[in-house]
């Protein structure tokens, strides 16, 4: 299993940036996907995830309203278009995914993108990518 995030980079406040998650080794469309990110000095959070049976999404009360988390099963890629950025969001951004799969879409299997978005519950990481928001 192996995760890629691209698309970081530096940014002005209230500008936006889409970040990409690409998969290989595994069939992601049977996997749920979270983004997680880690400040200088700080632990990982949770911000996102989306489901593989039925799309689910949930995000961090600290982003609500401003990332949406997709995924285009076509392109092993699972996107987090971000706006409005703030200087507080500025991060290293990690995906991740679990060694069990949810189902494929439509299935009913076990939901392992939840409300808690939590790291350790999560089985694979790829390579973060740096989102800088600054003036």
């Amino acid at each position: 299993v192996q995760l890629q995030a691209s698309g970081g980079g530096l940014v002005q406040p209230g500008g936006s940036l889409r970040l990409s998650c690409t998969g290989s080794g595994f069939t992601l469309d049977y996997y749920a996907i979270g983004w997680f990110r880690q400040a200088p000095g700080k632990e990982h959070e949770g911000v996102s995830c989306i489901s593989a049976s039925d799309r689910r999404t949930y995000y961090a009360d600290s982003v609500k309203g401003r990332f949406t988390i997709s995924r285009d099963n076509a392109k092993k890629t699972v996107y987090l278009q971000m706006h409005n950025l703030k200087p507080e969001d500025t991060a290293v951004y990690y995906c991740a995914t679990h060694d069990t799969a949810e189902g494929s879409p439509g299935s009913v299997g076990p939901r392992l993108c939840r409300s808690d978005i939590i790291w350790d519950e999560y089985d694979y990481w790829g390579q973060g990518t740096q989102v800088t928001v600054s003036s």
